[in-house]
């Protein structure tokens, strides 16, 4: 019989291992390790160059047959940061308190994943993990890489759970069942530089950017639904090339970031932006990235084995909830329905990151009561 692993213990190892993203390397060779032991075939595979790569993706495999339950999960972490009191890849225990990068977002979680699954046993069915080194970047070469995998070798799991933390207050208060798209975009408005004592000689690109950002900042997207928030167009950044206070720029350029709900699709997002842009500054250029599209995964068994095993734990009914930000959902659910689920939320990418040793040993048992039940439905 396999020895249990301590999800504590991964966790530190994980957290280890510095993994800045994206990442690739030594944090994957200590999971392959960790899941090689428990019977999991590993597939691994690095793609991509700077700045987006290179990108190591996991795909683990254990079983056959119905059903297929995949975990989902990242292995890269944002930087650091100044201001630690201990090393920030130290992942000591303080307090009580796992601290370190990675330790809320999401090594943690992982481990309390593969640590649920050391306690299994054969329980049937098909488990998988899918395992990204790049979900805090662009995920250029991440898990919609994985899902490319996967789809070559018409393999499809029956429904996913995302280790994301989302609980807000306590453990199992929040599970997030869709989740926003995001779109960036950068307005730049050309102009003529020259001397602000000559400005007939020059075309200041400051005004009509302005115009810009006042139509954007006055434009209504939408209500909201009975699931989602209203969607809502932020600034997040506004510059020209110059500091000089006797130069007019030649030119000047807005950043903003649209959060949307499944009434809006990015890319009509992007079209309206261009629209105003084209109305107000003649000339002005767009550009955009789309992060992901809002997605919604409907009521169905997923939810019920989630909520019956965060109840059975925790004895509170889980809010099932889109707010927040993005996750790699945004591209899972091309494959099945897909859940967020995981710790308290409050320090992940702060200084100081961190993790109650308790929930991270709490949010285990939750995992594996919901494998277990994913995995007895079939019989």
């Amino acid at each position: 019989m396999t020895t249990p692993i301590d999800p504590i213990a991964l966790a530190s190892e994980l957290i280890r291992c510095p993994s800045v993203t994206p990442a690739a390397g030594e944090v994957f060779d200590r999971l392959e390790a960790a899941l090689a032991a428990l019977g999991f075939t590993v597939h691994r595979w690095v793609m991509g160059e700077p700045p987006d790569g290179p990108t190591e993706n996991m795909v683990a495999l254990r079983g056959e047959g119905g059903p297929h339950f995949g975990f989902a999960g990242h292995l890269d972490v944002v930087p650091a940061g100044e201001g630690w009191s201990g090393g920030p890849f130290a992942a000591e225990i303080v307090d009580g308190l796992l601290v370190g990068r990675g330790a809320n977002d999401m090594k943690s979680a992982i481990a309390a994943y593969v640590a649920a699954i050391s306690r299994l046993g054969d329980a049937g069915g098909t488990l998988s993990l899918l395992i990204t080194g790049d979900e805090e970047g662009y995920a250029t070469y991440g898990t919609p890489r994985i899902i490319d995998w996967l789809n070559e070798r018409q393999i499809r799991p029956d429904m996913i759970l995302i280790g994301e933390p989302t609980s807000v207050e306590r453990l199992g208060d929040t599970v997030k069942i869709g989740r926003r798209g995001s779109v960036n975009m950068w307005i730049e408005v050309p102009g003529v530089q020259g001397h602000v004592a000559y400005p007939h000689r020059t075309t200041n690109p400051i005004p009509p950017l302005a115009r810009v950002i006042a139509a954007l900042d006055a434009l209504h997207l939408d209500d909201g639904t009975e699931q989602f928030p209203a969607s809502n167009l932020e600034f997040t950044a506004v510059s020209t090339p110059t500091s000089a206070s006797n130069v007019i720029p030649g030119s000047a350029t807005a950043q903003l970031n649209i959060r949307f709900n499944n009434l809006q699709r990015g890319a009509d997002l992007v079209k309206r932006v261009e629209e105003i842009a084209a109305r107000e500054a003649p000339g002005a250029m767009v550009k955009a990235r789309i992060s992901g599209e809002a997605f919604l995964t409907p009521p169905g068994p997923l939810y019920d084995v989630v909520v019956a095993a965060i109840e059975e734990e925790t004895g509170q009914k889980p809010e099932l909830s889109t707010s927040g930000g993005t996750s790699d959902g945004r591209f899972l659910i091309q494959l099945c329905p897909v859940v967020d689920f995981g710790l308290p939320n409050a320090t992940m990418h702060k200084v100081g990151e961190c993790a109650a040793v308790e929930d991270i040993h709490a949010l285990s048992r939750i995992y594996e009561r919901i494998v277990r039940k994913v995995l007895a439905a079939k019989n």
